[in-house]
């Protein structure tokens, strides 16, 4: 897990304007949804446009559905906020399970593939939310700066 994260039991997820929805998603329809949301804002003068803040924002929200489709049993929802100079994430899966960091290497020291998804979430994101939902699994909301 990473340091800033909070879990908490989610009735019903926060709303905000500029929100966007789809369910399944796929780390392609993640990361056009992320890019779409902020595109909107921005030309509506709402949000900053820093291409490496957009870049950044995509690349959260791919790893974090690439995690719920290999780890967590799949996307049950995908949500998009951009509010003001951030963008919010919102990931859910059917896993009760929290993310863990693993290390590069296994106990015989051979190098592992993957496990590298939640530590880039974790530093590129803040006020990570791992919360769990009434009717099971979780939902993984990250915050990403635009600026």
């Amino acid at each position: 897990m990473c340091e800033k994260h909070r879990t908490t039991p989610l009735v019903e997820p926060p709303s905000a304007v500029g929100r966007r929805r789809s369910q399944p998603c796929k780390p392609a329809d993640a990361r056009r949804a992320v890019e779409r949301a902020i595109s909107e804002c921005c030309r509506a003068g709402h949000a900053p446009c820093d291409e490496h803040a957009v870049s950044d924002a995509q690349l959260v929200a791919s790893e974090l559905t690439t995690n719920a489709i290999l780890h967590g049993g799949g996307v049950t929802d995908f949500h998009v906020d951009v509010l003001g100079p951030d963008v919010r994430v919102c990931v859910s899966d059917r896993s009760d399970r929290l993310p863990v960091a693993r290390p590069p290497v296994d106990r015989q020291g051979r190098r592992r593939m993957g496990g590298r998804g939640w530590p880039i979430v974790c530093r590129l994101a803040r006020d990570v939310q791992v919360c769990d939902l009434p009717s099971g699994g979780k939902c993984i909301s990250v915050v990403v700066p635009l600026t």
